[in-house]
């Protein structure tokens, strides 16, 4: 049986029966025409994800526009220039589970970032009940897939996507409020459905967000870096607990304010 691809997940033959995967597809952010960047992602919101990347790699300051493409080829985005800075010669390679691959510096991992605004105080009852609002379709289609949500300051969801890599995900989701007009998200919430990386910790700080909650354990540079911007890490949010790693003055049992 042949790979059928259907939006998001695709239709395979699993033990003789038929099944659905996550699709995983390269993307191309070109620049002006000239290609910049690869990305293993899930197809859909491709311009969302060209502009949230571009974002949290500090090469763009505001909505980008797009390019039409004469080709009419699928799997790629073309943003007009020109960027608040000359990549040079760098060029980015992402795949699905790693978004800093082929930077060609160690510090070009780290993106300046402002520390974060005093933003809303949430509750720990909010904060570990995000993940369950979190919308995941795809997720329960084909258990392949990450998801980061955008939550006003009680909980609210403002906007969800999903993606076959964590970082896409999160790309996504800047990218469309960074679309919105939204950006800074000094009064949001960020859930993630999975682990907080130090590259997820440095999207949100570069968007501007003061909260980010995740479902999963953080690492020890994502707690460093959180510590050091000034943003609330919360992990192991499940049910009615959570963990809450830095920033615990945001977190109280009154009600949202902000």
């Amino acid at each position: 049986m042949a790979v059928r691809v259907e939006g998001m997940h695709a239709v395979v033959e699993r033990d003789g029966i038929r099944d659905e995967v996550a699709v995983e597809e390269p993307l191309e952010i070109r620049i002006d025409g000239t290609p910049l960047a690869v990305t293993m992602r899930t197809p859909g919101q491709d311009e969302e994800l060209a502009a949230g990347f571009l974002f949290g790699e500090g090469l763009l300051d505001g909505p980008p526009s797009f390019l039409p493409d004469p080709d009419l080829a699928a799997n790629r985005v073309d943003v007009a220039g020109p960027l608040l800075r000359d990549p040079g010669a760098r060029r980015f390679y992402t795949t699905s589970s790693c978004g800093v691959c082929g930077k060609g510096a160690l510090e070009e991992v780290a993106v300046a970032a402002p520390p974060a605004h005093p933003g809303p105080t949430v509750t720990r009852e909010i904060l570990a009940a995000l993940p369950g609002r979190l919308r995941q379709p795809e997720f329960a289609r084909t258990g392949g897939l990450h998801a980061t949500g955008l939550f006003d300051a009680g909980g609210g969801l403002v906007v969800a996507r999903e993606d076959v890599g964590r970082h896409n995900a999160m790309d996504k989701v800047v990218g469309r409020a960074l679309l919105d007009g939204s950006v800074p998200l000094a009064y949001h919430l960020l859930c993630v459905s999975g682990r907080l990386s130090f590259e997820l910790v440095q999207k949100a700080a570069v968007a501007g967000a003061p909260v980010l909650v995740g479902v999963g354990a953080p690492t020890s540079l994502a707690v460093a870096l959180a510590s050091d911007r000034g943003l609330t890490l919360a992990g192991f949010a499940r049910g009615a607990t959570v963990n809450v790693y830095t920033g615990p003055a945001r977190v109280s049992d009154s009600p949202p304010s902000g």
